[in-house]
């Protein structure tokens, strides 16, 4: 059984407190709450008071010896400084995405880990979903042949009261770059390495368009290259009214997987003995149904609207993985890397430039752009 406390109390430290305070499922033998803590005290007691659990100064907690590991669900820069402090008290520490909002932070937190010999994990909780294993598993056994091409479409609206609703929301130092790319998209183009590989070239454009009195883009396009070969395009926005659904798609040779809002929307693959034809199906034939089948009635969501499956199951991994001593599946590496493509769309935006990348997420060179 672990022990849980949380850092931060706004709407994503709640939602894994109510996991954590009514543990069901994979969650019901493996973890539990202890307490929360954040910079505000009477919204840290008001969580407290809803969870059935304490509420602390951040000292407090980290001093606390029935607490084995922390939740750090603080603004997205404070998350090297809260979880090295987690770390060198001697918690297990579980960080909300992304890891921090530099490669450089990253690199401080996951060596504080190895220092100490504690376990750090990263929320990605997308890879959990249901859709996303079933697509992994098809590239993994060659199903769908070499892989082609990957599109990450991320077109979601956030208005002005969106940024105006936490001071850290829109600027430079806490949110790394904005609800575009760094703060919603960082989680697709999670999984888009997670099923194509890491990407090792980024050449991007960014731009403000439809907010005012931010720090940040709310658009960001980039043209991607895999490690693989294959080609990729990302397009991230906070600015398309009234927003759509997050979508990846991952093309091969023999088929082609589609995963929109979180579910299989669309999956082909050709059949054992089946040569494609001339000009393909045009989305005909569609095995989605017969690969993930939908379920009976609609998951259960919390009131934030996040679906509990997919947060449940990666906390039940990063238990198992303090339990046994293995890496958890989303582990600081895996979060690092996903802020680095990040920050090469940033620096290929502001320079101009192509920015290369090793597989390990390192910045390896720019080149110039063709015109």
């Amino acid at each position: 059984m672990l022990r849980f406390g949380i850092l931060g109390c706004g709407s994503i430290g709640g939602f894994l407190g109510r996991l954590l305070a009514r543990p069901d499922g994979p969650l019901r033998e493996r973890a539990r709450l202890v307490a929360v803590a954040g910079r505000d005290p009477v919204r840290a007691h008001r969580l407290a008071a809803e969870l059935g659990c304490e509420a602390l100064a951040v000292p407090e907690l980290l001093a606390r010896t029935d607490i084995d590991a922390v939740a750090v669900c603080t603004p997205s820069g404070t998350h090297a400084e809260l979880g090295t402090a987690a770390l060198r008290a001697g918690k297990h520490v579980l960080v909300e995405k992304p890891v921090d909002v530099t490669p450089e932070a990253a690199d401080r937190l996951i060596a504080a880990a190895r220092h100490t010999g504690r376990t750090l994990g990263v929320i990605s909780q997308h890879r959990f979903d249901p859709a996303a294993e079933v697509a992994r598993a098809a590239i993994e056994d060659g199903t769908l042949g070499r892989i082609t091409s990957v599109l990450i479409e991320v077109p979601l609206w956030r208005a002005r009261s969106y940024y105006a609703s936490g001071q850290w929301r829109g600027t430079r130092a806490l949110d790394g770059g904005g609800g575009a790319l760094m703060n919603q998209a960082v989680h697709a183009v999670d999984l888009a390495q997670w099923l194509a590989g890491p990407v090792v070239e980024a050449a991007a454009h960014t731009g403000l368009l439809a907010h005012d009195g931010i720090e940040v883009e709310d658009v960001a396009t980039a043209s991607l290259k895999f490690a693989d070969g294959a080609l990729g395009a990302l397009l991230a926005t906070t600015a398309a009214y009234p927003g759509r659904t997050t979508r990846v798609a991952v093309n091969g040779e023999r088929g082609s997987v589609v995963i929109d809002n979180d579910e299989l929307a669309y999956f082909h693959t050709a059949r054992e003995g089946e040569r494609p034809t001339a000009y393909g199906a045009y989305g005909d034939g569609n095995q989605a149904a017969d690969r993930c089948p939908p379920p009976r009635k609609p998951p259960p969501r919390d009131r934030i609207g996040l679906l509990h499956q997919p947060h449940r199951d990666q906390l039940a991994d990063f238990c198992d993985a303090v339990r046994t001593g293995r890496p958890p599946l989303v582990d600081g590496a895996a979060g690092r890397r996903a802020v680095a493509v990040v920050h090469a769309v940033y620096t290929s935006a502001r320079t101009g430039r192509t920015v290369r990348l090793d597989e390990s997420g390192n910045l390896t060179q720019e080149k110039g752009r063709t015109p």
